[in-house]
């Protein structure tokens, strides 16, 4: 009885009784087709055309097989929606990404405590730290052993103390550390709130806090935007915030599953705040902060391993930031509220008074701009008048060379004609 060869690239009939151990020439290994080749993988032979592939002669030698090989598990397509049936008891269970519906669906609220990011100082950043705390230290004992010259006045706002020599150190300074308003006419400090409507007794009123002469002006801490980007892996999403020289002790990185919270004080008292409300989720106890000299590092774990279309979420509407207060910004610097005499008029009739030259000022300009613009007009269509009178004589003269030319050529045509006898 004539049987079929399954082995791989034979495919002959033989008969069981005449079956020997070199009958059958097959293929061992497994087809193989990448990059368009194909081919098997016992055999180094490659082929682009499918039927030069089935045409390969077997590599190996053997005996013929009627026995089917084994086929992997399909899964069995049935008319009942409700699940898929396989072929054995093994169930196989295929889970893609979340849709963008489910994901906003899921997506926990912004409102949840937020949680401090460890961070890595790296060894370089250490060391220029180091060494900037040593030059500020040197700088700021340069600026103590400066002597301060006499009649210096107290940069501390209320306080009318000048400096006569080192014994003015041991005095008490009697100052307000809050900021001037003026309101309907009012006056007063912000610390202490005791209204009058005179200037000079406003100027008069004794501090409300005792503490030490200040004979040199702070620097202030500047809030600024910093330069930032970002970019994300398969489970990851890395924020780079370019702070040159950030200081770890003063450096507060935090966030909950939705929002980053970022206060970075970096070289030079400048001061970078940004909340991030994120695209995506992340999962907070497995993202950390990197510190180098040139950057910021923030990276954030996804908890789901989903491609973020952004960074940050779309649909969030930031609010307006108020207008900062400067007796509730004294934490962030100390401003100078140095006021003389010589700053401000006497009396507010002498400020409405010396109002009224500034909006006649005003006018006086707004008159000269609209002069200039009549101008640059009357410019433009002089400009314009010239371009046309010059285009009509370049028309004109164009006319006139035309004209001598067809001349020239009649008188040419008359002039090569024979003469009649």
């Amino acid at each position: 009885m004539a049987l079929v060869c399954y082995n791989k690239g034979c495919g002959q009939t033989f008969d069981g009784d005449k079956n020997k151990d070199d009958s059958c020439v097959f293929h061992p290994g497994i087809p193989i087709f990448h990059d368009a080749l194909k081919g098997w993988s016992c055999c180094k032979k490659r082929t682009t055309d499918f039927s030069e592939f089935l045409s390969i002669v077997g590599c190996t030698r053997g005996r013929h097989s009627n026995e089917k090989p084994h086929v992997p598990l399909v899964p069995e397509v049935t008319s009942d929606k409700s699940g898929v049936k396989h072929t054995n008891s093994q169930e196989i269970i295929y889970q893609g990404p979340k849709s963008a519906e489910k994901l906003q669906k899921e997506r926990p609220c912004s409102d949840e405590p937020k949680t401090k990011l460890p961070h890595k100082v790296s060894a370089s950043l250490a060391q220029v730290l180091e060494k900037l705390d040593i030059s500020k230290r040197a700088e700021n004992e340069n600026k103590e052993s400066q002597s301060v010259m006499p009649g210096t006045r107290c940069k501390n706002a209320g306080c009318k103390t000048v400096y006569q020599g080192p014994e003015t150190d041991l005095e008490v300074c009697t100052h307000h550390p809050g900021g001037p308003v003026f309101h309907e006419g009012y006056k007063y400090w912000s610390c202490c709130c005791i209204k009058t409507i005179d200037f000079n007794a406003f100027l008069d009123q004794k501090g409300c806090t005792t503490g030490k002469h200040r004979w040199v002006q702070t620097q202030d801490k500047k809030k600024v935007a910093c330069r930032h980007d970002w970019h994300q892996t398969g489970k990851n999403v890395v924020i780079t915030i370019y702070a040159k020289n950030a200081q770890p002790e003063f450096c507060s990185i935090e966030a909950n599953r939705t929002v980053l919270s970022c206060l970075i004080h970096f070289e030079n008292d400048k001061i970078f705040k940004r909340e991030f409300h994120l695209w995506g989720v992340i999962t907070v106890k497995q993202s950390s902060v990197n510190m180098v000299p040139s950057k910021v590092e923030v990276t954030l774990h996804k908890a789901d391993q989903v491609a973020w279309g952004k960074l940050e979420d779309p649909t969030y509407k930031p609010e307006l930031e108020p207008v900062e207060d400067p007796a509730e910004s004294e934490d962030l610097h100390q401003p100078n509220w140095d006021i003389e005499d010589d700053d401000i008029s006497d009396s507010d009739d002498d400020w409405a008074n010396a109002t009224a030259p500034k909006e006649q000022k005003d006018n006086d300009k707004q008159k000269k701009r609209e002069e200039e613009m009549q101008n640059m007009k009357r410019k433009e269509v002089e400009e314009e008048m010239k371009r046309v009178v010059e285009e009509k004589m370049k028309a004109e003269e164009e006319k006139k060379l035309e004209e001598q030319r067809r001349q020239e050529e009649e008188e040419e045509g008359y002039e090569d004609m024979p003469e009649l006898e």
